[in-house]
């Protein structure tokens, strides 16, 4: 990695804990804001030189929401700039251990994700010098909370960062604007505290986001969430099908007494196509459907066309079940994070990597009616003209930014 030279905040989370800084008495670092600001890069640093300079044989633990996206976001990047400062770096994957060592010294840093409340139990009984939380707002507060009783060591630190989320946000409320009862050293980034970052990129990084994503993502805002969840999506954007799609999806919101929306998928010269759909609400139309008449509808809307899977509503466990008993597709659970998937929606519209056919007229009506939930504590859409909607953040979340062909189940019809 070529290192430009560090702005004065970036220098301040870097050294805040050394002996002649001072902040050096500060028990916590908190660095949020903007993305692409270079503030997870300097927590990271600061967090392993902080370790080195008080520690020797000591325990840590570095937290994201999985193992694997701290892996992916942080350890994999991060050890190769170690490795160019001089410091050795060995993960033992099976215990989810990196151990560090320079110079004689070396310490062990436990990897742990922290994506829901049973998250909590695999960091108890252990004892700690410090913790670093990766994007510690998508981390239940129990778990964040058993991490730090951890760190028990005399000296011990705590270091944070995140991009915002709602002002309600427990961490906001209690780390944010409670930093002084923390003795937290607080640190706002922006991305013009990273020198790194060219005014083409950060005009780049800024067109992808919109509404209450740009505020947070973009302008480093602790905002609330309110008005329509894809502001910028405007029926001219609407285009016409493809000649000529290489490869299919369907994806699936499934409901019994809600309405169910398929959308079919193609994609071509590397942009994939919303080019057909399936609605049906019962209570429109005054009788429900069965499982099987809604198979045929999907046998219908694919056409006699190669499908590579079906992404399915993961709650959909009979419609699932029916699909693999027919044997014809492949049916793959989706992945449902909300707020992950109608970020991932949001980026994928903006950069032209999905599109939305005219003949999608019920996905066209929900993205204009489409809201965010103002009186929820956390960032919720309301359950209302969401269906096109999540079968929509079902395919993105599971191919255009998952990755579908790791696991399959399919069953044959005897």
């Amino acid at each position: 990695m070529e290192f430009k030279p560090f702005s004065k905040k970036q220098m301040t989370a870097l050294t805040f804990w050394h002996a002649e800084s001072p902040y050096n008495s500060c028990d916590a670092l908190i660095c949020d804001g903007a993305v692409r600001s270079g503030k997870s890069l300097c927590l990271f640093l600061s967090f392993i030189f902080w370790s080195f300079y008080r520690f020797s044989g000591a325990d840590f633990a570095l937290c994201g929401k999985t193992v694997t996206s701290l892996r992916r976001n942080l350890i994999t990047p991060m050890c190769e700039t170690l490795r160019t400062l001089g410091f050795e770096c060995k993960e033992t994957l099976s215990r989810g251990i990196l151990e560090i060592s320079r110079d004689g010294i070396q310490n062990r840093y436990y990897l742990f994700g922290g994506k829901d409340e049973s998250s909590a139990a695999l960091i108890q009984g252990m004892t700690l010098s410090g913790v670093l939380f990766d994007e510690v707002v998508l981390m239940p507060r129990s778990f964040v909370e058993q991490a730090l009783a951890r760190c028990s060591v005399e000296g011990s630190k705590f270091f944070f960062n995140c991009n915002p989320s709602s002002p309600s946000h427990w961490f906001y409320k209690e780390w944010i604007k409670g930093k002084k009862a923390k003795n937290a050293l607080y640190l706002h980034f922006t991305m013009a505290e990273n020198p790194s970052l060219s005014n083409s990129m950060r005009s780049r990084y800024a067109s992808l986001y919109s509404g209450v994503f740009y505020e947070r993502y973009v302008l480093g805002k602790w905002v609330a969430s309110e008005g329509l969840v894809y502001p910028f999506f405007k029926d001219d954007m609407l285009c016409d099908v493809p000649l000529n799609c290489e490869k299919y999806y369907v994806s699936c919101d499934y409901g019994t007494v809600n309405p169910s929306s398929f959308g079919l998928w193609g994609l071509c010269d590397g942009v994939w196509y919303r080019i057909d759909e399936y609605y049906y609400s019962s209570r429109k139309e005054g009788a429900q459907k069965t499982d099987e008449e809604y198979y045929i509808a999907l046998e219908k809307l694919a056409d006699g066309r190669s499908i590579s899977a079906v992404i399915c509503d993961p709650s959909a466990a009979s419609f699932i079940t029916l699909i693999r008993k027919h044997g014809k597709y492949r049916c793959i659970a989706a992945k449902n994070d909300v707020l992950d998937g109608i970020r991932r929606v949001s980026d994928a519209l903006r950069g032209g990597k999905i599109k939305i056919c005219r003949g999608c007229l019920d996905a066209a009506r929900e993205f204009s009616l489409y809201r965010w939930d103002t009186s929820a504590v956390r960032d919720t859409p309301i359950k209302e003209n969401d269906h096109a909607m999540d079968d929509i953040r079902y395919f993105v979340s599971t191919v255009l930014y998952g990755n579908e062909q790791s696991v399959f189940a399919v069953a044959a019809r005897r």
